[in-house]
C-alpha cells in the first residue's frame, strides 16, 4: 500500500470533495453533513432524528447527485406494505404468448435509499429493511435477490414524541450506524436558506465521486491501523454502557436497561478510523474515539423509565460514561 499519509492525504481530499458539493445546497448544518459522510464512508446507515423540515431529505438527495450513484426515495406512512419496499411478483405476459410470474424490484434496489419517516410506518413494514441492511439482500416468494454495493439506508424520522409515530424496535435501531441529531438553523443560516430557495435559481451539486471510489474509501477505512490501547479504551467506552459491569459509572447502574451490542464497539472502531484520516493521520487517536462516541452509541442505549422522569437523556449518559472511564483508564481491562 502506498505511505500512510498520502493515502490519508487523497481521503480527506475526497472526502472534502464531497462535503463542498453539499454544502452548495445545504445551508449549515456541518456536523450533521460530516456525520453522514463519515458513516456514508465506513458503509453504514444512518439515521437522521429532526422536526419535519430541516433539509433531512434534501441532504440525503444532493449527497446521491454528487456520488452519482442510483437513488430512490420511500416515503414511509401508515398504510405502506412491506412488498412497497422490497418488490413483489406479479403476473406478466410472456413472449410466446403465456403468463408467467416476474418479481418487479422496489425501491430498495438502489445504492442509496432515502427512508423517508421512517418512523410513520407500522413495524411490520418496518422490520422489511431488516434484511436488506444487514444482509445487503432481499427475500421474495422464497427467493433471495441480492442488492448491488455500495448499498446505504439512510433514514429520517420525527421525534418519538409527535403524534402518529412508531418507536423503531430496538433490533432495528442497531443496524443503523449512526443516528445523527438535526437540530433548527440559527438566524443567519435560515437568511442564507430563504436567499437560496426563493431567489430564480437553485443551486446544484457537482459528480466529485463514483462508485469505485466509494468502494476503494471504504477499503481504505479498514486498512487504518488501531494501536491496542487506543481499541481497548473504546471497548471500556462500550462496555461501560453495559449496567452492573466493571466499568460501568453509577448513572448506567440507575438509568440504562440495556447497553451496547457489540455492533457499537465495530462502529465506534471505524468511525473513528474516519477520523483519523480526516486529521491526516494513518492511525487512530483517543480523541477520535471520543468524537464518534454520541452518534455510534446514542442510540444503542436503552434507558428506563427513571432517565426519562429524571430527564436524562443518552447523550448525557455518555458524558458520565466518558468522564468514568477517563477517570479508571491506568485500571487495567477486565476480562
Amino acid at each position: 500500500m502506498e505511505d500512510g499519509k498520502q493515502v490519508a492525504e487523497w481521503f480527506r481530499q475526497q472526502f472534502e470533495s464531497l462535503r463542498t458539493q453539499v454544502a452548495r445546497v445545504v445551508v449549515g448544518q456541518e456536523e450533521v453533513v460530516e456525520n453522514v459522510l463519515v458513516a456514508v464512508c465506513a458503509g453504514g446507515h444512518a439515521l437522521l432524528e429532526g422536526v419535519p423540515g430541516l433539509g433531512k431529505t434534501l441532504l440525503v438527495r444532493t449527497l446521491a447527485q454528487a456520488l452519482n450513484l442510483q437513488f430512490s426515495r420511500v416515503q414511509f406512512t401508515p398504510d405502506l406494505m412491506p412488498a412497497d419496499i422490497t418488490g413483489t411478483n406479479i403476473l406478466a405476459e410472456t413472449e410466446g404468448g403465456g403468463r408467467a410470474f416476474a418479481f418487479r424490484p422496489g425501491p430498495i434496489f438502489a445504492n442509496i435509499v432515502l427512508a423517508d419517516e421512517i418512523n410513520r410506518a407500522t413495524p411490520k413494514t418496518q422490520s422489511a429493511l431488516l434484511e436488506a441492511m444487514q444482509e445487503h439482500a432481499v427475500t421474495v416468494g422464497g427467493k433471495r435477490y441480492p442488492l448491488e454495493s455500495p448499498f446505504w439506508v439512510l433514514a429520517t424520522q420525527n421525534p418519538i414524541e409527535q403524534e402518529g409515530t412508531y418507536p423503531l424496535p430496538e433490533a432495528q435501531l442497531d443496524r443503523f450506524f449512526f443516528k445523527i441529531l438535526v437540530d433548527y438553523p440559527t438566524l443567519d443560516e435560515l437568511r442564507e436558506i430563504v436567499d437560496r430557495t426563493t431567489g430564480a435559481t437553485t443551486p446544484q451539486p457537482e459528480v466529485v465521486a463514483d462508485r469505485e471510489t466509494l468502494l476503494k474509501l471504504q477499503h481504505v477505512v479498514r486498512e487504518v491501523p488501531i494501536a491496542r490501547p487506543v481499541q481497548d479504551f473504546a471497548l471500556r467506552l462500550v462496555v461501560g454502557t453495559h449496567p452492573n459491569s466493571p466499568y460501568a459509572a453509577p448513572e448506567v447502574n440507575r438509568y440504562v436497561r440495556y447497553g451496547s451490542s457489540p455492533r457499537g464497539a465495530q462502529t465506534l472502531i471505524l468511525a473513528s478510523k474516519v477520523y483519523g484520516l480526516l486529521d491526516g493521520r494513518y492511525n487512530v487517536a483517543r480523541e477520535d474515539v471520543i468524537r464518534a462516541l454520541k452518534p455510534a452509541l446514542r442510540h444503542r442505549v436503552l434507558l428506563n423509565f427513571e432517565a426519562e422522569a429524571d430527564g436524562i437523556t443518552p447523550d448525557a449518559l455518555l458524558d458520565k460514561v466518558l468522564e468514568h472511564v477517563q477517570r479508571s483508564e491506568t485500571e487495567p481491562l477486565k476480562v
